[in-house]
C-alpha cells in the first residue's frame, strides 16, 4: 500500500544579489528560514467543535466529484487529532531546544495556524516562511487521521518543517538513484494523486548542499519518507524499500539542538541607548540583549558592519517574549535598521543571529 506523503507547496528559490561569495550565499540559504533562538512559537487550532459558526475564511472551497458543484470544507479538527499534535509539540520541546511552543486561542496571536482538512494532504510552511502567510490562512494542515497506527510521525514531521527542517530523502548526500517513472506512477495513484510536478518537487528534486539538515544522510530521520519496493535503484539495500521508524532520530535531535541550543538562565547583556554593543559572533551564532527603556518613545534598532544578520525585538508579556518587530538584511549591502515603539517600565529582548561576515571591520548592535 502506498504511503501518504507530506506535500510542500512549491516556492521559488530565494533570490540574492549577483556576485555574492559562495560562503556568504551558502550561509544565507542554510539559515534564512530558521527562527532566532529564544523564540516562542504560538500555535492555534481551527476548531471542529464550532463548525456551525465557521467563517468562510476558515474553510476551503472544493469541487464535488461528478456534480460540477462546489462545497466548503472546514479546517477544524477533532480534539483527538489536536491532542496528537500537542503531544508532538511537547516531544520536540522536550529535547531542550531553545524554542518554546505555546497554544493560543486567538489566531491573530499565532505564528503557526493548524488545520485538519481531509483531502488537502499534510504540509507545513518551512520555518519563518510562516510569517509570510496571511493571518486568516493555515500555515500547517493534516489531511488524514493522526490517531491511526503509524501516523503520529506525520505530526512530528510537519513540526520539523515548522522549525526549518527539510525532506531528508532530497539530500544530495543520500546517493539515491530513483526509478523516476516508477515514482511518478506510484504517486499518481491513491491515496496521494500527485501530479508529476508535485512528485518532482517533493521527492525527485535534489536540494542544494547548503539547504539540507546535515552533510550525512539519515535514513531514519523523521523528515525521511518511507518508500515501497521498486522505487529506489541505489543504494542497493533500499531496493526492497526504505522504512524509517517514524520518530525523532539522533541526527534530528543533534541538528535541531545545534540551531536551537537550550536558552540558559544568565541574564542577557543590557543594550543601553546610544551605546554600541560589539557582536563577536561566528556564522550561525546569536547574541541576546535586554532593553529596559527609561522613557516611552520610538527607538531605532540597528546592526553595523559588513555582515548579514537577522535582528528581532521581543516584548516580555506575562513572562514570555512576544514578537514585536524585526528585519533580515541577509544578502543586501545595507544593515538591518528599523524603528519600534518601546514603553517605559516594560522589558524587551533583542536577538541577533549572524549569517556571515563579508568585510574586515567589526560588527555591532545599537539602539538610539
Amino acid at each position: 500500500m502506498t504511503a501518504r506523503y507530506c506535500s510542500l507547496a512549491q516556492q521559488p528559490a530565494p533570490e540574492f544579489a549577483p556576485g555574492l561569495a559562495a560562503e556568504r550565499r551558502g550561509a544565507l540559504i542554510g539559515g534564512s528560514r530558521m527562527w532566532v533562538n529564544g523564540t516562542v512559537l504560538h500555535y492555534y487550532f481551527f476548531d471542529a467543535d464550532h463548525r456551525e459558526n465557521t467563517a468562510a475564511a476558515d474553510t476551503s472551497v472544493i469541487p464535488v466529484p461528478g456534480t460540477g458543484e462546489m462545497r466548503r470544507v472546514p479546517w477544524g479538527g477533532a480534539k483527538e487529532q489536536q491532542d496528537v499534535v500537542r503531544e508532538c509539540f511537547s516531544e520536540w520541546q522536550g529535547l531542550g531546544i531553545g524554542v518554546d511552543f505555546t497554544e493560543v486561542g486567538d489566531r491573530s496571536e499565532a505564528e503557526l495556524r493548524i488545520g485538519f482538512q481531509p483531502g488537502d494532504g499534510s504540509w507545513s510552511a518551512i520555518g519563518r516562511d510562516a510569517l509570510t502567510v496571511g493571518l486568516s490562512d493555515r500555515t500547517m494542515n493534516f489531511g488524514w487521521d493522526l490517531t491511526a497506527p503509524g501516523q503520529r510521525g506525520t505530526a512530528l514531521h510537519e513540526i520539523g518543517h515548522a522549525l526549518g527542517l527539510l525532506h531528508e530523502h532530497q539530500s544530495p548526500f543520500a546517493g539515491i538513484h530513483w526509478d523516476d517513472e516508477a515514482v511518478y506512477a506510484e504517486l499518481a495513484g491513491p491515496p496521494n494523486f500527485w501530479s508529476r510536478d508535485r512528485t518532482r518537487f517533493n521527492i525527485l528534486r535534489k536540494l542544494g548542499p547548503d539547504e539540507v539538515n546535515s552533510s550525512v544522510w539519515d535514513p531514519q530521520s523523521v523528515m525521511e519518507y518511507p518508500f515501497a519496493s521498486g522505487l529506489i535503484l541505489e543504494p542497493e539495500e533500499y531496493r526492497t524499500g526504505l522504512h524509517p521508524h517514524g520518530g525523532l532520530s539522533p541526527s534530528d535531535k543533534e541538528f535541531v539542538l545545534r540551531w536551537y541550543p537550550p536558552v540558559g538562565p544568565p541574564r542577557p547583556a543590557e543594550l543601553v541607548p546610544f551605546r554600541s554593543a560589539p557582536l563577536r559572533l561566528g556564522p550561525g551564532e546569536q547574541a541576546d540583549f535586554a532593553i529596559e527603556p527609561t522613557q516611552t518613545r520610538e527607538y531605532a534598532v540597528g546592526a553595523f558592519g559588513d555582515s548579514d544578520t537577522v535582528v528581532v525585538v521581543f516584548e516580555e508579556r506575562d513572562g514570555e517574549p512576544r514578537f514585536l518587530a524585526g528585519q533580515d538584511d541577509g544578502g543586501t549591502p545595507h544593515n538591518a535598521t528599523f524603528k519600534v515603539r518601546l514603553v517605559k517600565g516594560r522589558r524587551y529582548f533583542v536577538r541577533v543571529r549572524l549569517y556571515s561576515t563579508w568585510g574586515s571591520g567589526d560588527t555591532a548592535l545599537m539602539c538610539w
